[in-house]
C-alpha cells in the first residue's frame, strides 16, 4: 500500500442541495437517480379536494431543471418508483385492498408531461417489485404468501400474470430485466421432496414463459435465496446461500448453469471463509478460529447459522463478486411479560464481499463491519463500487459516510468516516432525523446521500438562525 493510493481514496462530497421544509411540512422525499440526467425527487403534499404529487427535477450539478405537481386522489399512495430510457415511471396503489387495480405515471423527465396507465388486476396484493422493461412493465408481490408477478404491455394496455407460477408457498429472489425485453424470475420454494429449491423462469419480452430451470440442493441441505448474473457464451451464475434449515444460512452457493439448463454447484460454508468473521472483536474472532481448528482436526466442519441476504452480483474487471448482509431479528417483550414479544427491527452485523470466477470458484472473501445498523426494512445498506482493481465499500449512518477500501482480500483503507458535509462552514447540526438518511449509485461512480436536517446558523441568518431542510449531497471519490 503506498501514499499515492490512500490519496485516492479520499471521500469528496463536491455538490448540495437543499430544499427549505417547515416543521409542519411533509419532509418525506423520495429521490430516484436518473444517471446523467440528473435526480428526479418527490413527496406527497396534502390538500383538498385532492392531494398532489410534487416532482422536481434537478440535474447532475443541482439546478432545477423543472417542477411540477400532478392530482392524486386521496386513496392513492406511491409505493415504487423508477427512472427508464428517460421516463420516471411512479406506481400507484390503493389504501382499500378491496381494489386490485394499479396506475403507473409515466413522467417525460425532459418536459414533464406525463401519461397515466391503468393496470387491470383482480387480486389485490402488496407490490414489492417494479420493473420497467422496453415494452412492459412487472409487479411483483405475494397474494396468501403465494408470489406472483403482473405483465402490463403499454401498447396493448393489457395486464395477465405471468405463467408459470404455482400455488406453493414461495419468496420472490429476483425479478432481472435484460436489454432484449426478456426477464428472469427467481423463486425460493419447496420441491415435492419438501426441500428449498431455486425455480429461475425465462420470460421472453411479451411475458411468455420460454424456459424453467429448477437448481435442486444437496443432501441435507436447502437452497434459501439466490441471485443471477450472465457470465458469457450463453451461460448463467446463480450466488445465494444455503442451509441445513430453510431460515437459517450455513454458508453461501455459486451454481454455473450452461445454456442446457445443466447445472454444477460448488458449497462454501461461512467457516471456510478468510474474512467472514473479520466483524467480531479480536478475542471473539479467535475462539471461532480455535473452534473450526478443532473441528479440521477431527475431519468436521464447524457449522455457524446466520441469517444472511444477497443483494448484489456485479462484474468487475476479472471476475465477478457477490455483496450481501448479515443480520439477527430484534424483538421487545410486551409490557415486561416473558412470554409475549414482538419484532422490533433487524440489527444488521456485517456486510460480506466474495469473488469469484465463471466456473463458480470462489477466490477470496471480506467483510465490512456494519454492526450499528439497526432498521424496520431488510434493505440494502452497503453499496459496492468497483473502480480498476479496487472495490469501494460505503453506507451511512446518523451524520457519517462509513467506507472501507479493500483489493480482493486485501484491506487497502480500513473503516473511515467522513461527516455529511453542510452548505455554510458555519453551519451547526442541531438534530438530524437519522432514519431518513440513506446513500444510494447515481451515476458512473458517483453516489447521493439524502436526508433531512436541523441547522443552525446565527451568521447566515441573525433573525432566524434555524433552518429544517432537505438535503441532497454528491458523494465521489478523488
Amino acid at each position: 500500500m503506498t501514499l499515492s493510493e490512500i490519496a485516492t481514496a479520499q471521500i469528496q462530497q463536491v455538490g448540495r442541495l437543499e430544499i427549505p421544509i417547515s416543521n409542519f411540512e411533509n419532509a418525506n422525499f423520495s429521490v430516484v437517480s436518473a444517471g446523467t440526467g440528473g435526480l428526479m425527487i418527490y413527496r406527497r403534499l396534502y390538500s383538498n379536494p385532492l392531494d398532489q404529487l410534487e416532482i422536481i427535477r434537478v440535474d447532475t450539478i443541482f439546478r432545477v431543471v423543472w417542477s411540477k405537481k400532478l392530482e392524486i386522489a386521496k386513496g392513492l399512495r406511491a409505493v415504487r418508483a423508477l427512472v427508464k430510457e428517460n421516463y420516471l415511471f411512479v406506481l400507484f396503489k390503493a389504501t382499500n385492498n378491496k381494489f386490485g387495480d394499479f396506475l403507473i405515471a409515466a413522467v417525460d423527465i425532459n418536459s414533464g408531461a406525463y401519461t397515466v396507465y391503468r393496470v387491470q388486476n383482480l387480486i389485490s396484493f402488496h407490490p414489492t417489485e417494479f420493473i420497467i422493461t422496453n415494452e412492459a412493465a412487472l409487479i411483483g408481490g405475494y397474494f396468501n404468501y403465494r408470489p406472483l408477478i403482473v405483465y402490463f404491455n403499454f401498447s396493448s394496455q393489457k395486464s395477465k400474470i405471468l405463467p408459470g407460477f404455482f400455488n406453493e408457498v414461495g419468496e420472490l429472489t429476483q425479478v432481472k430485466p435484460y436489454d432484449d425485453g426478456s426477464i428472469d424470475v427467481i423463486v425460493s420454494s419447496d420441491n415435492y421432496e419438501r426441500k428449498r429449491c431455486l425455480w429461475i423462469k425465462k420470460y421472453d419480452a411479451k411475458g411468455d414463459l420460454v424456459k424453467t430451470t429448477i437448481l435442486e440442493p444437496g443432501d441435507k441441505k436447502n437452497l434459501i435465496f439466490g441471485r443471477s448474473i450472465n457470465i458469457g457464451d450463453d451461460q448463467q451464475a446463480v450466488v445465494g446461500v444455503y442451509g441445513r434449515f430453510k431460515e437459517y444460512s450455513r454458508g453461501i452457493f455459486i451454481a454455473r448453469i450452461n445454456p442446457l439448463g445443466e447445472y454444477q454447484i460448488q458449497y462454501y460454508d461461512y467457516g471456510d471463509l478468510s474474512h467472514f468473521f473479520s466483524y467480531m472483536k479480536a478475542t471473539r474472532q479467535e475462539r471461532i478460529k480455535q473452534r473450526i481448528e478443532r473441528k479440521k482436526i477431527k475431519g468436521k466442519k464447524a457449522k455457524f447459522n446466520y441469517r444472511f441476504i444477497v443483494h448484489e452480483v456485479i462484474e468487475t474487471k476479472d471476475n465477478y463478486v457477490m455483496l450481501g448482509e448479515a443480520f439477527f431479528p430484534k424483538y421487545a417483550y410486551v409490557n415486561g411479560l416473558s412470554q409475549t414479544r414482538i419484532l422490533i427491527g433487524y440489527q444488521y452485523t456485517h456486510a460480506v464481499v466474495i469473488g469469484f470466477d465463471k466456473n463458480g470458484k470462489l477466490i477470496w472473501d471480506n467483510s465490512f463491519e456494519v454492526n450499528d445498523i439497526i432498521t424496520n426494512s431488510l434493505n440494502q445498506y452497503v453499496k459496492i463500487q468497483a473502480q480498476e482493481d479496487k472495490i469501494y465499500l460505503q453506507y451511512v449512518y446518523e451524520n457519517e459516510i462509513r467506507s472501507k477500501i479493500i483489493k480482493d482480500s486485501e484491506i487497502i483503507e480500513g473503516k473511515a468516516a467522513n461527516e455529511v458535509k453542510l452548505k455554510f462552514d458555519d453551519d451547526i447540526l442541531r438534530n438530524t432525523e437519522f432514519e431518513s438518511s440513506q446513500l444510494d449509485y447515481w451515476y458512473d461512480d458517483k453516489l447521493f446521500v439524502y436526508g433531512v436536517q436541523q441547522i443552525r446558523n446565527y451568521s447566515q441568518s441573525k433573525e432566524n438562525a434555524n433552518r429544517r431542510v432537505f438535503f441532497i449531497n454528491k458523494v465521489d471519490y478523488k
